[in-house]
């Protein structure tokens, strides 16, 4: 029993000693360093989550065994030159720096983060504004090589949706992340992107979330990206895809490529011809397709009005659109018709009654007047 409880004490305390040792005071007792399982693999985790730092100082003497860091929920605007020091952060594969009210990343801040795989800056105030020469950094990703996940959800500081996708056409074309596989760019309020070409310096681009913005249709290239999979337009200001949008995604199933698109929660409108015939016949794999729903009227503000697959084929095809039309003014015409003759009924009734019975006497007089055939002896 002696050697059990020993062994024991022996096991826990190599473990503190593991947790600890390397977590030096710089970080202070309110991070944790040591091995643990993360994303489905033990990994060696620096954390760093709701701390109340206001410097990132301290990130210079990572440990050099760090596969993970998480710095999240701290207060830095502005990210110092080398953050992770001049050392070689070899094993360092995964960046989580969300929610620091970030504002500045100079271009020189990221070193030495070649084999860095993830990079997440969710939720904070990022200013890559070309108006301003002192925020504007167009290479600030260019040392991530390897990188294959840039996370940017809730990323920027409020500015022209315009003006946002410029520049982060910018950084794309100056970054050189031909490795990236999964661009998150949700929540920015992006409405348009100025240059359509603008997703096109990422060759490998994978996934491309662009949800929860205002987007109003696909107004940007897609035919360069060659191996897209998921295109992300949830929550955004779409009323319908025109004939140029819907070519673009149905060119993915002709280079035998399996396209996902997310259109749910978009204020479609229910005369959307094109779309309703388009999801009848798309090979591209519509996500939620059953669930997408359409306003009869643009001022309709109910979330579920109409399911699009269920609405009436008459609704869309033009030929019955136009039959409709010519019944609906037939029966019109008709009804004004009798209406007018019923409304005159006195006057047609004493204009048509004499003539008619003018008529009528002169057929009589005439088979009175006329003789009888001879009858035929035998």
């Amino acid at each position: 029993m002696l050697f059990i409880f020993i062994s024991f004490a022996l096991l826990l305390s190599n473990k503190c000693s593991a947790i600890s040792q390397h977590c030096m005071s710089d970080f202070s007792i309110r991070c944790y360093c040591g091995e643990e399982e993360y994303i489905n693999k033990q990994q060696y985790v620096v954390n760093c989550t709701d701390t109340g730092f206001t410097s990132a100082e301290m990130l210079q003497r990572l440990p050099p065994q760090t596969e993970v860091l998480i710095f999240t929920g701290n207060n830095i605007s502005e990210l110092p030159l080398n953050i992770l020091g001049t050392q070689n952060n070899s094993n360092l594969r995964i960046i989580d720096m969300s929610n620091n009210h970030i504002r500045t990343i100079r271009g020189k801040t990221f070193h030495h983060v070649l084999n860095v795989e993830r990079l997440i800056l969710n939720h904070n105030e990022i200013s890559i504004s070309s108006d301003d020469p002192t925020h504007h950094h167009p290479r600030i990703f260019s040392n991530f090589e390897n990188l294959v996940e840039l996370h940017l959800t809730d990323a920027f500081a409020d500015n022209s949706p315009q003006g946002l996708a410029a520049d982060l056409h910018d950084i794309f074309v100056s970054s050189d992340l031909s490795q990236l596989r999964k661009l998150h760019l949700e929540q920015n309020e992006i409405s348009q992107f100025k240059d359509p070409n603008v997703f096109c310096d990422l060759p490998n681009l994978q996934d491309l979330h662009l949800g929860q913005n205002a987007l109003q249709g696909v107004h940007f290239e897609l035919s360069c990206l060659k191996h897209l999979r998921f295109l992300d337009l949830e929550r955004n200001l779409i009323f319908s895809l025109d004939e140029e949008g819907l070519s673009q995604l149905d060119l993915f199933p002709l280079r035998n490529q399996n396209l996902t698109i997310d259109l749910s929660d978009n204020p479609l409108t229910c005369n959307c011809d094109e779309l309703y015939s388009w999801l009848k016949k798309t090979k591209v794999n519509v996500r939620n397709k059953n669930k997408l729903h359409c306003r009869r009227t643009l001022q309709d503000i109910s979330p579920h009005c109409e399911s699009i697959l269920y609405l009436s084929p008459i609704v869309f095809d033009p030929i019955h659109k136009n039959l409709t039309l010519i019944t609906v003014l037939f029966l019109a015409l008709c009804c004004s018709i009798l209406l007018n003759i019923y409304s005159n009924r006195v006057f047609l009734r004493n204009t048509f009654t004499p003539a008619l019975h003018a008529v009528t006497k002169k057929v009589h007089y005439t088979t009175i007047g006329k003789p009888e055939d001879p009858e035929m002896e035998v």
